[in-house]
């Protein structure tokens, strides 16, 4: 397919799909939103760490060290123990949705809705958690389904999370590049 890491060989194998992915990612991640971006990456890195899935909980986790206090230490508490991690409790209940979600759609409880209702989440946020969350039990499938390649030095993603204001703009760029 391609020599390149994760997601990124599998859209240059299918570019097609990669356009509408990556909008997605952009949306999700990027876009208008009342969580911060560093939450939301956070988010991703959590389900991805669920989920084993090197690739993308490596990737997310460096998004989300650029962007969230006390960098990749506050990833990892999150992720090894959500429930014990210095968040807030809105998030933490977001989180207590994703990782529901990451076992299957419908173990979403009206529980677990009212506990992030009760920490002040609107339904957007809870809305765009579920889907972050299922986008990345996706994404996670789609990079070890195909066996893709990732690396487990952390200097690699955390000098690419740096670089980016946006996926899409990752994307173009690349494309520029290789067209050049």
């Amino acid at each position: 397919m391609s020599d390149e890491p994760g997601i990124r060989g599998l859209f240059r194998y299918r570019p097609e799909a990669a356009e509408p992915l990556t909008l997605l990612s952009e949306v999700l991640l990027c876009g208008d939103s009342p969580l911060t971006r560093g939450e939301r990456e956070l988010i991703a890195a959590y389900v991805s760490s669920l989920n084993r899935c090197r690739f993308c909980f490596h990737t997310h986790a460096a998004f989300a060290a650029v962007r969230v206090p006390d960098g990749m230490t506050l990833v990892d508490e999150t992720c090894a123990d959500p429930a014990a991690a210095p968040l807030s409790g809105k998030l933490k209940a977001l989180l207590a949705i994703a990782g529901a979600v990451q076992r299957g759609g419908r173990e979403v409880t009206d529980e677990h809705v009212r506990a992030a209702r009760a920490e002040g989440a609107t339904d957007l946020e809870i809305h765009d958690t579920v889907l972050i969350a299922a986008a990345f039990c996706m994404y996670n499938r789609y990079v070890d389904g195909l066996a893709t390649l990732a690396t487990d030095d952390p200097a690699h993603y955390a000098d690419r999370a740096r670089l980016t204001s946006g996926y899409v703009k990752v994307w173009n760029d690349e494309a520029l590049d290789e067209a050049g």
